[in-house]
């Protein structure tokens, strides 16, 4: 069988790449979650700062502000996203890596890494390994959101197994990685640690009606079902989902729906 042509292999991945617009739709609401987690990190002499899964850059920017002295890479696979997050902060470095693979040249001042490791078939493992980078006394920062069992990924499943694409989305639904409880990640973690904070908050965030909610995981958790979908599919898929938000998410008085958004976080000094 002969190989598919560059620019056919080029414009599948540019299709299945992240989109930074949809992303950014909602950037204060995604950038929230990085500054309480930056809250969180106590201002130290620091040279070396990594930021995993970097996206768009809007979280680099915030490392770059907080600690102006220290060399600051954003490591991201994604080529649209690390585009923007080189105009997003010209001063830092960007890399294209994958994280799951990734390892520095020499110890870690600081490893961030907001909403991404949950992306990661062995975030626990990863988790430890990225812990082991830090110099001594060195800090490791996570954010995972925590919303598998919210009302709007179960209706995202359930669309998926209720459709002409069964066959193909119904490995990607059970394949989503589900966190675990707090105590397992304490449990894990603690022995590398000489401080460790583990905390979960629940956001509200008011969105414009089932349209709004549709719009804010285009650019995150509906991808793998939507990459595997052709135009078409898409927008009958979509179409499905709206009906079911519809029903799991009522309006308030104001005509806004308010999306449910657990995320887990880590502080960790080695």
């Amino acid at each position: 069988m002969s190989a598919a042509p560059a620019d056919a292999i080029d414009e599948k991945n540019a299709a299945n790449d992240w989109n930074s617009a949809l992303y950014l739709k909602f950037e204060a609401e995604r950038t929230r979650a990085a500054r309480d987690l930056l809250a969180h990190v106590p201002y130290c002499e620091t040279r070396r700062v990594f930021d995993l899964g970097c996206g768009p850059g809007n979280s680099t920017r915030l490392l770059a502000m907080s600690f102006p002295g220290a060399d600051i890479i954003g490591i991201d696979k994604s080529d649209n996203m690390l585009s923007v997050a080189r105009a997003c902060t010209p001063t830092a470095t960007f890399i294209k890596e994958d994280i799951a693979h990734w390892r520095p040249s020499e110890p870690a001042d600081l490893i961030f890494a907001n909403a991404a490791l949950h992306f990661l078939p062995d975030h626990r493992g990863l988790m430890t390994r990225l812990l082991s980078y830090l110099r001594p006394g060195g800090r490791l920062a996570v954010q995972m959101p925590n919303n598998t069992h919210e009302l709007s990924h179960a209706a995202m499943r359930m669309v998926a197994a209720d459709g002409p694409w069964a066959p193909r989305l119904l490995p990607v639904a059970k394949s989503i990685m589900v966190l675990g409880p707090i105590e397992e990640y304490y449990n894990l973690l603690a022995p590398f640690c000489s401080t460790i904070d583990i905390w979960q908050t629940v956001y509200l965030h008011p969105l414009d009606g089932p349209d709004g909610v549709v719009e804010w995981f285009e650019g995150s958790g509906l991808r793998p079902f939507l990459d595997l979908l052709d135009v078409n599919e898409r927008v009958e898929f979509l179409t499905r989902y709206r009906g079911r938000l519809a029903q799991a998410y009522p309006r308030q008085p104001d005509g806004k729906v308010l999306l449910r958004y657990p995320r887990l976080f880590f502080a960790l000094q080695k």
